[in-house]
């Protein structure tokens, strides 16, 4: 492609509605511009950036024997009243009614495709012997995003890669999830990212398995806890941390248990305030509700319960905080004076609870609390667990070493979602003994969009766009110096149509501009490799070949340019390979 036969606005002055840089960068280098908050135009060589992550995405999914189907935008809102996601979704749903004939008939943009997918596979599939299946597309998401922002990471509409697997049994749906997991990761890596497979919390539905695909990013919106030592990273939901229960015993010269008057005293802050202690003095009694059943939880004053972890140490299908009258039933008490002293439901706390020595709980009583309580004396405990979210410093669970927090992207999702949706859209199977099962069910997202930005985020210098071979617009940008110089337009044709013979996607600068202009505009663009002929270089009988992230352009003789090019391509697309 010639330059001036394309699109390609640049713009030399940092756009000052974008906050980030791959939103600065992918408007500065012409890759797209806003129609309106949360819409975007992909220009050309934004399309061509995105449409190369697809072909890879393709690829994978391909080898990871996933067939490719097509589902509509247009979508029912049946569908979503039969999984009861249609309140589940609120606003986010872009949801409105058409006239047919004389009827109103309601309908939805589709925000993912669980429902249409299951219904689809609920017609078709009837028997184990067609499965298992994975299924996949490419399309258009919609969601009514209340804040738009951070140019296409978080828009109203989306690319969005969407697999779906449907098996017999858990053990086909292992190996579907391993297949997709072991696929993103080499979709990622020959798209040039750098990411951390993120352990997620799944819910009870599906198992323990979820991992979101991160990439760590200064402005990344999801917060992962991550240990350098030994590569473990989860986001916050699932993080689990290696502490230990400790042992479980009174402490020596323990206080003496005392009830103080608390007016009108009920948070954390207040309470530490009003008793001039800290906040890692006071124990948190949460009453939450596992199963129908009520439960006090008890995590230190200065840390958040985790209800994942609290369902899991349960063993429970659903936890929930319970509400205003059944905290007063469990504890005599209005919200903000639970305590485990003389508490008669059943009380679990966190790993750190118990070494707090003559610590501040809740008195049980409006307006009340204890002071010097201490466990073993004044209330029991059997064990602990890890039920608190994660916190900076906290153990890695695998190697023990202080872990860190990180700010991710997230550009893929692989999923268990076990029967939710085949019991709820009769997607069933008869098996071979002809008795009638829900399918077990996985889902694998990408955010195609997701990726380019998280590459624009992440590989870029004061100059411009650090493009990957793989999914650069172009592999190699031809700059002809001075296009009204005869020799100089020979060379850089024969060399333009020799690249393109060799397959090579090359972009030639045949603007009639000055030199550092042109070569501005290259580094900002960020295609990987450029060719630079004209000049002191040509009459040398050398043509400058520079990759985007060297220091120095290699001189190159006329001769060998062609060749030498084909070796750096070869060589770039070879480390992402590898």
């Amino acid at each position: 492609m010639r330059w001036s036969k394309t699109f390609i606005p640049t713009l030399k002055e940092v756009p000052s509605d974008a906050e980030i840089p791959s939103h600065q960068l992918m408007l500065r280098a012409g890759l797209i511009r806003q129609v309106m908050a949360g819409v975007y135009t992909y220009l050309p060589l934004g399309l061509r950036a995105l449409q190369k992550a697809q072909a890879i995405i393709r690829e994978e999914m391909e080898k990871a024997d996933a067939v490719e189907i097509q589902m509509p935008s247009l979508t029912p809102q049946e569908l979503y009243h039969r999984t009861n996601r249609i309140e589940a979704f609120g606003n986010i749903l872009m949801k409105f009614e058409i006239t047919r004939r004389d009827s109103r008939v309601p309908l939805a943009l589709g925000p993912t495709h669980e429902e249409v997918v299951t219904d689809l596979i609920a017609r078709h599939i009837t028997s184990y012997r067609q499965l298992p299946l994975i299924v996949y597309q490419m399309t258009t998401k919609f969601r009514n995003e209340e804040r738009p922002r951070f140019g296409v990471l978080r828009t109203s509409e989306f690319l969005m890669k969407d697999a779906y697997s449907f098996g017999t049994s858990l053990e086909q749906l292992n190996e579907a999830y391993q297949k997709m997991y072991d696929a993103y990761c080499r979709i990622f890596t020959r798209c040039g990212l750098e990411y951390l497979p993120v352990e997620a919390e799944s819910g009870p539905i599906g198992g323990d398995g979820s991992h979101e695909f991160m990439i760590p990013a200064g402005n990344g919106e999801d917060k992962i806890v991550y240990c350098k030592a030994s590569g473990y990273a989860a986001n916050l939901e699932r993080a689990e941390t290696g502490r230990k229960s400790p042992e479980i015993k009174t402490a020596d010269g323990a206080g003496e248990l005392k009830k103080v008057s608390t007016p009108n005293v009920s948070s954390i802050e207040a309470v530490a305030k009003f008793l001039k202690v800290q906040p890692t003095q006071v124990v948190k009694t949460l009453i939450y509700v596992a199963d129908g059943t009520p439960v006090a939880v008890l995590v230190r004053g200065d840390h958040e319960a985790n209800e994942g972890k609290i369902r899991r140490a349960l063993g429970a299908s659903a936890v929930e905080l319970a509400d205003v009258k059944t905290i007063e039933k469990v504890t005599g008490a209005p919200v903000g004076f639970a305590g485990p002293v003389g508490l008669t439901a059943r009380v679990i706390a966190d790993h750190d609870v118990p070494s707090i020595k003559d610590a501040v709980v809740g008195g049980n009583e409006a307006d009340m609390h204890y002071t010097g309580v201490n466990v073993g004396r004044d209330y029991q405990l059997e064990t602990t667990y890890d039920l608190r979210n994660a916190v900076a410093g906290d153990p890695c669970p695998k190697s023990g070493e202080p872990m860190e927090f990180v700010h991710g992207i997230e550009v893929g999702h692989v999923f268990k979602l076990g029967t939710k949706y085949s019991k709820a859209l009769d997607a069933l199977f008869v098996d071979e003994n002809e008795q009638r099962h829900p399918m077990i069910m996985g889902c694998y997202g990408i955010g195609v969009n997701r990726i380019i930005a998280g590459l624009a985020e992440t590989r870029y210098d004061e100059k411009g766009l650090i493009w990957p071979m793989t999914v650069a617009p172009y592999e190699v940008l031809l700059v002809p110096l001075n296009i009204g110089d005869a020799d100089t337009m020979q060379l850089a044709e024969k060399v333009y149509a020799e690249l393109r013979s060799q397959g090579v996607d090359v972009l030639m600068d045949d603007r009639d501009a000055r030199p550092g202009f042109k070569l501005n505009d290259a580094d900002l663009i960020g295609i990987p490799l450029r060719v630079v002929i004209g000049g002191k270089g040509l009459k040398e009988g050398i043509v400058e070949c520079k990759l985007r992230t060297a220091a120095e352009p290699e001189k190159v003789p006329v001769a060998q340019a062609v060749a030498h090019v084909l070796k750096k391509i070869a060589q770039e697309k070879g480390k992402l390979a590898a």
